[in-house]
């Protein structure tokens, strides 16, 4: 392991007291309100950007962007490979980005201020420049995101998708399970439970993950029969598309636990750096949710395992 790589990891695992852990997010969840749970989280290391008063849509996001600077302080101490895995990994951010930026294009919604990327971004000065849904698909489409296949805010956002887990499997093997589980459900969600078909280029891009025997599934029982092993785990046990929301709340389960085991292992360079990203997203993805059961009057955690 060189120089970088020591440095990298020696801060990927200084990174993980940024986590508020299970115990402390439920106690979040716990709260008797909002405010309260806001009190509780603005003197932990997701206060950054927390102001009393704030709506929950505000508070998640709040949580999301201090998770965000946590990756892009990490991504700093990395070699050149290892900034190229944070960015693949946070590639989510791109993606709301995008969606807030055709809400605000199309008029529809609510538009929020960007994540600041940093070095994070893989086209998001260029794509935020656009001034039509038309503009937006061409510039993806010259970018290393590749064309959705259609400008409809829903062709873009499974489009970006399913571009964000084929690039990390393909360049994060240790995260290869993880990028195909989460594209098996986000493929059952639109085909099974939304009833949309994919736009073609984005089936063809999925297909290289899921296989083509499951995308041309009719039925969710012979699309989770046809998925390859790799992707198959993330809805065993699931009897239809409706309870592909439960599986979700699985996936990050097995994010996290998988995160530790990398951290655990001996195996040098990237390994624990993709361990200690996994184990901050279940993290922060846990108090997102946790902040809503606190909106509603205090729930344990248990209760919202569906994402936030």
């Amino acid at each position: 392991m060189g120089a970088g790589w020591v440095a990298g990891v020696t801060r990927a695992r200084a990174m993980l007291s940024r986590a508020l852990g299970r115990e402390e997010t439920e106690e979040v969840a716990s709260a008797p309100g909002l405010e309260a749970a806001v009190r509780h989280l603005s003197a932990s290391p997701y206060g950054r950007g927390l102001l009393p008063g704030t709506s929950l849509g505000d508070a998640q996001q709040a949580v999301a962007a201090a998770f965000l600077w946590h990756l892009r302080v990490l991504a700093g101490w990395q070699p050149l490979s290892g900034a190229h895995t944070i960015r693949l990994l946070a590639s989510g951010f791109e993606i709301a980005n995008v969606e807030d930026h055709l809400r605000t294009l199309t008029g529809v919604g609510r538009s929020r201020a960007p994540y600041r990327l940093g070095a994070l971004a893989t086209a998001w000065p260029r794509l935020a420049g656009t001034g039509s849904p038309r503009e937006l698909r061409a510039a993806l489409a010259a970018s290393g995101w590749g064309d959705p296949g259609e400008a409809t805010p829903a062709a873009v956002a499974v489009g970006m998708r399913v571009s964000a887990a084929v690039r990390t499997a393909t360049a994060v093997p240790e995260a290869a399970r993880w990028a195909a589980g989460r594209l098996a459900l986000l493929v059952g969600r639109e085909v099974f439970v939304a009833r949309r078909s994919l736009p073609r280029l984005s089936a063809e891009r999925a297909e290289r993950l899921l296989g083509a025997k499951a995308m041309a599934a009719t039925s969710f029982t012979d699309y989770r029969r046809e998925l390859p092993p790799a992707a198959q785990w993330a809805v065993a046990g699931v009897d239809d598309g409706a309870g592909l929301w439960r599986a979700e709340g699985r996936w990050w389960d097995r994010l996290d636990e998988g995160g530790w085991a990398l951290l655990r292992g001996s195996r040098p360079g990237s390994a624990p750096v993709v361990g200690a990203v996994a184990v901050l997203s279940a993290d922060a993805w846990r108090v997102r949710g946790a902040l809503e059961g606190a909106a509603r009057g205090g729930r344990r955690l248990e209760a919202f395992d569906a994402p936030a």
